[in-house]
């Protein structure tokens, strides 16, 4: 059985960066080829794309992850690694995008219109791209970044011309199925009608797709019944036409006070529409009456009756019967006829030109403040230095003493002399905890060692990674005190 599904979480991973290379030219009879280390390749993008053939969100509700390919790594002789390839998720026309408290992110209308979900990590320098007068010959390279993760809200709202509201079992889908070729769920009791029904209909020169809401019952703005869900499908109609049951034995209901109810939920909808880039406000809406079931004899002489109250509002009242099919050539042309005056006054705009505009960002910017976890530590938060501690490979020495003249450079080494920090306190960046050494001359000319190393950082009378592990082990008891040993 076919669902249709409007509503979705969905969970979208762009693709990491490549790691940058570090590789230096070997070649007989060139003892000094240099570094030759290439670029690491960028992330794939998760983009969303409006696709025509696609009509539901049924996809997303069954595979709600969605993760683009990483970059590959840079290679040696300068070649760059390949990008990660985007991932493309078709969506159906008319998808709202939501973030998780629910702000509007974007409103997909119209075939082929794309949306940037999450995007991909930025690959990582090659040793190559980091040489300078200081560094002849990196023996690093930067790390890729991680790609964007975020989780997504999709919602569904129909794009259509006229949409049907009524009580249950007011002949909504009997409509549809005659005015159409469109084949709804029809039966004799409440709700039969669980999914919004499309329907496309042709009147002379006029082509318009009519949607048929399942039912609507007092407190539906309020989450009663089905209308919360559905209510959504009615925001994009252009004309709204109440379907009322003449034939309805309920006591308490009649045409008047059916309508008026239907009118105070539709009113009361009004604030889910705040921020989204529909039509507007649903009471502002043009509005036609339908008289349903008129075939039975009781039925045609109430809506004799309520005719002329319901046409003092200044609403076109049309009596029909769905089952005999009387009466539905003139409400045909006048469906087609509000629609062709709402396409005139509210003409289709153009396709606008994909405009790629750099974004102005203060990447130096920073703030250093007090570590609420730590006593006496320090917290540095920057999308730079963020960015530098993601790309940096820790395990090797001068990979860290380029962090630390990046740092320096920046201004964090005097931010934190500012807000007091004393040697060896603790300060985080990112993801990463240090103890910061202030002794340790950061931003001067390098003494030339190793590759991999840096001169440095053996200054500083500090625990090595090997003597950390070694201690560690020894607490657990698994080696004896010479670290040497064999």
């Amino acid at each position: 059985m076919s669902r249709f599904i409007d509503r979705v979480v969905l969970h979208v991973s762009a693709g990491k960066g490549g790691n940058g290379c570090a590789s230096v030219h070997r070649e007989k009879f060139k003892p000094l080829g240099g570094p030759d280390g290439g670029n690491g390749g960028r992330g794939g993008d998760v983009i969303l794309e409006v696709d025509g053939n696609v009509h539901t969100l049924l996809d997303f509700h069954f595979h709600p992850n969605a993760k683009a390919t990483n970059g590959k790594q840079g290679m040696g002789s300068n070649r760059d690694g390949g990008q990660g390839e985007d991932l493309v998720l078709k969506v159906p026309d008319g998808t709202v995008v939501l973030d998780k408290s629910g702000n509007l992110i974007a409103d997909l209308v119209g075939v082929g219109t794309r949306f940037e979900a999450a995007q991909g990590g930025r690959g990582g320098l090659g040793n190559a791209a980091l040489s300078s007068k200081a560094r002849k010959a990196p023996g690093f390279a930067l790390l890729g970044e991680e790609g964007v993760e975020r989780d997504l809200v999709l919602e569904l709202k129909s794009v259509a011309d006229v949409g049907l509201v009524g009580f249950p079992s007011a002949g909504k889908s009997s409509l549809v199925s005659v005015l159409s070729a469109a084949k709804p769920k029809i039966a004799d009791y409440p709700f039969t009608t669980l999914v919004p029904n499309l329907g496309v209909v042709s009147s002379g020169d006029t082509t318009f797709t009519v949607a048929d809401v399942p039912g609507l019952i007092p407190g539906a703005s309020d989450g009663r019944g089905l209308g919360l869900d559905f209510l959504r499908h009615l925001e994009r109609c252009a004309v709204l036409a109440h379907v009322v049951d003449c034939a309805t034995l309920e006591p308490g209901r009649d045409p008047i006070s059916d309508i008026d109810a239907l009118e105070s939920e539709l009113a009361a909808y009004k604030p889910a529409l705040s921020g989204d880039s529909s039509l507007g406000d649903l009471a502002d809406r043009p509005r036609i009456v339908i008289l349903n079931k008129t075939d039975v004899p009781e039925a045609a002489e109430l809506a004799e009756m309520v005719t002329p109250d319901l046409e003092a509002r200044g609403w076109p009242v049309f009596t029909i019967s769905a089952v005999s099919r009387d009466g539905l050539r003139p409400l045909t042309f006048a469906l087609a006829s509000m629609v062709k005056d709402y396409r005139e006054a509210h003409p289709k705009a153009a396709p606008k030109r994909q405009v790629i505009r750099p974004v102005a960002r203060d990447e130096s910017s920073f703030e250093v403040f007090a570590d609420p976890e730590v006593p006496g530590g320090f917290v540095v938060r920057g999308s730079r230095p963020e960015r530098w501690i993601a790309q940096t490979q820790f395990s090797n020495d001068e990979a860290v003493g380029y962090l630390a003249d990046r740092l320096a450079r920046l201004g964090v080494e005097d931010a934190l002399v500012k807000h007091g920090a004393e040697p060896g306190c603790s300060v985080t960046i990112g993801d990463v905890s240090f103890e910061w050494e202030p002794q340790t001359p950061a931003g001067v000319d390098l003494t030339r060692t190793g590759r991999g190393t840096d001169a440095r950082l053996d200054q500083v009378d500090r625990i090595g990674a090997a003597e950390r592990k070694h201690a560690h082990r020894i607490r657990r008891g698994l080696e004896g005190l010479d670290p040497y040993e064999g």
